[in-house]
């Protein structure tokens, strides 16, 4: 069903992506590839229909699921329970393996001692058959084990010819410095990535989309109510299938919106609460750098002015930039302009 909030797996259940998938499977020979779009724009459910259509064993690891400073355990649990999921596949690959543990279907990789396992080494006993790593929110992967990651990537791209990477990221601006192609520091500095980037839809393919949902699950809405679910949402299609929802479940329109914000608001407060745990100044000015760009501060000199309101004291140019420069890596704004209307009506609410 096109309605469904969960990651689509098959492509008669998403809207308008042929494209993006014809594209994921023509250069799925390609050592790397990258999938970015803003959060809810579809990046799952794209690369599931095409790794489902491909007919290739994959491994799909969420790194959303991974705590800030995270460790190599829980780096390692990660990895496990991927492949625990298409043991029945890969248990043969890896059956014998030093640092491997299969019982059953639960594949277990140690991460520590002298009978651990490298990635590096886990990547090239995979690579006995042709089989994708799918790494889903890959900027999530940034911190103290970084290096390790981009090393054993660095190592399958030169060495592992049967294997692809494929990443995914909401944040782009840290995806890539996650990857390091352009830090010549990095292990992967240099190497050519295939790049695919989601958009939203069209104001005409939002509409045709919401008008076909609703035929499927038989509601009644009408095409004012359509066309303000549009203007909302601004063709992203996780909103556009969040307010679906809410509709066919009985909210009025101007609920539906309110709802939304309130979840967009949730997710701007935990992003503030983690620069908050690094530093309690932090914290505060990313919160009032978002509340001054929600309230149409959109220049340079708008919203240093703004800023310096807030705070009752002068701040840096610096400090500004390296403000804007996260927020843009973390994708979003850009170009002083929120790249989520939902989220710039969250930010007037920050308190």
């Amino acid at each position: 069903m096109l309605f469904d909030e969960r990651p689509k797996t098959r492509r008669e259940e998403l809207f308008d992506r042929e494209a993006e998938i014809e594209e994921i499977k023509n250069n799925v020979n390609r050592p790397l590839l990258v999938i970015s779009g803003i959060r809810r724009i579809g990046k799952t459910s794209t690369l599931l229909v095409a790794l489902n259509e491909i007919g290739r064993d994959y491994v799909a690891i969420d790194c959303r699921k991974l705590k800030e400073n995270y460790g190599r355990q829980d780096l390692y649990n990660l990895f496990s329970a991927s492949l625990s999921t298409i043991a029945d596949k890969v248990k043969d690959l890896l059956k014998g393996v030093r640092g491997v543990t299969i019982l059953g279907n639960s594949i277990e990789l140690r991460w520590k001692g002298r009978n651990s396992i490298s990635l590096a080494d886990l990547f090239d006993h995979l690579n006995e058959r042709k089989v994708i790593v799918a790494i889903d929110e890959a900027q999530k992967l940034r911190g103290p084990l970084s290096s390790e990651i981009r090393e054993a990537i660095a190592h399958a791209y030169d060495y592992d010819r049967n294997l692809t990477f494929i990443l995914t990221g909401s944040e782009i601006g840290l995806l890539y410095d996650f990857l390091g192609v352009e830090d010549k520091d990095s292990p992967l500095y240099g190497r050519y990535y295939y790049s695919i980037t989601l958009e939203r839809f069209s104001k005409e393919k939002s509409v045709e989309f919401l008008r076909k949902g609703f035929a499927e699950t038989n509601a009644k809405v009408n095409d004012e109510t359509i066309e303000r679910l549009v203007e909302f949402f601004d063709g992203i299609p996780g909103w556009l299938t969040f307010g679906a929802n809410r509709l066919i479940e009985g909210k009025r329109i101007e609920e539906v919106r309110e709802i939304a914000i309130n979840v967009a608001l949730n997710e701007l407060e935990n992003l503030i609460e983690a620069k908050r745990r690094a530093s309690e100044i932090a914290g505060r000015r990313y919160k009032n750098a978002l509340k001054c760009l929600g309230l149409g501060e959109n220049s340079w000199s708008k919203l240093l002015n703004c800023l310096q309101r807030a705070e009752g004291s002068t701040i840096s140019s610096s400090v500004l930039d390296n403000v804007m420069i996260n927020l843009e890596k973390s994708s979003i704004i850009k170009d002083y302009e929120f790249l989520d209307p939902i989220y710039r009506e969250a930010a007037k609410r920050l308190s």
